[in-house]
């Protein structure tokens, strides 16, 4: 019976890890590297061949000595940071204030390439708004509803574009010429593409945190719940004194010198507890909503509550006003959930329950 048991708790630790490091910016330190993260950072010191990514935010501070390919909501090359090669990305803004190369082809909703930034090869992008107040080296050809060129814009080929043509063309040292061949009625769509994109990662880590919580923690979790559905407004103060009130204490900690290094370590431990508390949120909003229909299974919830929070994340205004109410309602019955628990220390989760309500016998 233990041997059986201690399989799916040890199936929800190493999820939970997965999730976890999933979760947080990963550093890229291969040679040749493709990867899938919520942020893909090549650190500033870094020397790497390509880089191929899928994800939330791509950032070069080091060195990229072949290409590098994108889909993400953003890419950013950081002055300092130098792609050898070429880049080439869709996503939804790209801002270069490094160096690259090689050429550069772009579709995204923003372009912008800095005082800093430098392309050393032709730059080709179809954009909704295209910044350049940096150095090309080569041709630049550019579809885009507004083509802005900033007094330290240097282009030192020839310049082919379709838009709203703004700014300093004399930064253009060969012709000038219009080609309404150049499309840019896709790149308006990119950028809100992205964005589900990054909504669908983001939506599995929550799947994925919410069910190793529920597997690890059954009891507990029915237990925010519980407290969700019998007192929202009691549950939701405490939500936000805690919102409210740990960070002050972490910038009072970080006063003195000896607590700096505490407020450092708290300041990513509450990041990690405001997480659960949206996990816990959206799942104990969908368990208090379909109870009234008497479906009380948590796990029918935990899927509703992350798929619903996902879908409010979309709405403007509203959806990040309900969510932030979610949040708050979380992150208060998680914070009552684990003071009440420290006051009745020696609790143990019980196995195999599929209902969320009054503890049940446990099952064979």
């Amino acid at each position: 019976m233990g041997t059986e048991t201690s399989v799916p708790k040890r199936l929800a630790v190493v999820l939970l890890v997965v999730v976890l490091l999933g979760a947080v910016p990963t550093g890229v330190a291969a040679q040749s590297e493709s990867t899938v993260g919520g942020t893909v950072v090549v650190e500033e010191g870094e020397t790497i061949e390509d880089l191929e990514a899928v994800a939330g935010t791509v950032v070069v501070e080091g060195t990229v000595t072949g290409d590098v390919s994108a889909a993400a909501g953003d890419v950013r090359i950081e002055s300092g940071g130098e792609v050898g090669g070429d880049l080439e990305t869709a996503s939804g803004s790209v801002t270069i204030d490094g160096t690259v190369a090689g050429d550069v082809d772009v579709g995204a909703g923003n372009v912008a390439v800095g005082e800093d930034g430098t392309v050393g090869g032709d730059f080709t992008a179809g954009a909704g708004n295209v910044v350049v107040d940096g150095t090309l080296e080569g041709d630049a050809a550019i579809g885009a509803e507004t083509i802005t060129l900033g007094e330290g814009a240097s282009i030192a080929g020839d310049l082919r574009y379709n838009g709203d043509l703004q700014g300093n063309t004399d930064a253009v040292a060969g012709s000038i010429t219009e080609d309404s061949t150049l499309g840019f009625d896709i790149a308006p769509t990119l950028q809100p593409l992205a964005s589900w994109l990054v909504s669908l990662y983001t939506l599995a880590l929550n799947l994925l945190l919410g069910a190793a919580l529920l597997a690890l923690f059954p009891r507990f979790s029915d237990g925010v719940a519980e407290r969700v559905a019998t007192d929202p407004l009691r549950t939701g103060a405490v939500g936000f004194g805690v919102l409210i009130g740990v960070p002050i204490l972490l910038v009072a900690a970080a006063i003195t010198i000896i607590g700096i290094p505490f407020s450092i370590v708290g300041g990513f431990a509450f990041a990690l507890v405001v997480w659960v508390g949206i996990v816990y949120g959206r799942f104990a909003v969908a368990a208090w909503l379909l109870g009234y229909a008497d479906l009380e299974n948590r796990w029918l919830a935990l899927v509703v509550g992350m798929i619903g929070g996902a879908i409010l994340a979309q709405l403007p205004f509203v959806g990040g006003l309900l969510n932030v109410l979610i949040l708050l309602l979380g992150l208060g019955a998680l914070a009552w959930g684990l003071y009440t628990r420290r006051r009745t220390p020696g609790t143990r989760e019980p196995e195999h329950r599929d209902r969320i309500g009054p503890d049940e016998p446990a099952g064979d």
